[in-house]
């Protein structure tokens, strides 16, 4: 596999707890960083492909369960803050 040398920034990104939670749960599933998932999922995203197997999206699916994380592709830019 061919390693490709880059330049990392911390960020504060702002993301919904439920998802947050589900996220590291996939990250820690997989052997990721949360930081290398990403990467992962938005290269994907990028290519159009799928950046996760069945498998994953079974794992996926009960960790939503279990962190109670109801989110769709539909709720995607819909997302308002409570007020506390």
């Amino acid at each position: 596999m061919r390693k490709t040398l880059i330049k990392r920034t911390q960020t504060g990104v702002r993301i919904e707890s439920s998802l947050l939670k589900v996220l590291k749960g996939v990250a820690e599933y997989t052997d990721l960083t949360l930081g290398d998932l990403l990467e992962g999922i938005v290269l994907h995203a990028f290519e159009g492909k799928a950046p996760f197997s069945e498998e994953t999206r079974t794992v996926i699916s009960k960790l939503k369960a279990v962190y109670g994380c109801e989110l769709t592709a539909s709720d995607s830019h819909q997302l308002v803050e409570s007020e506390s």
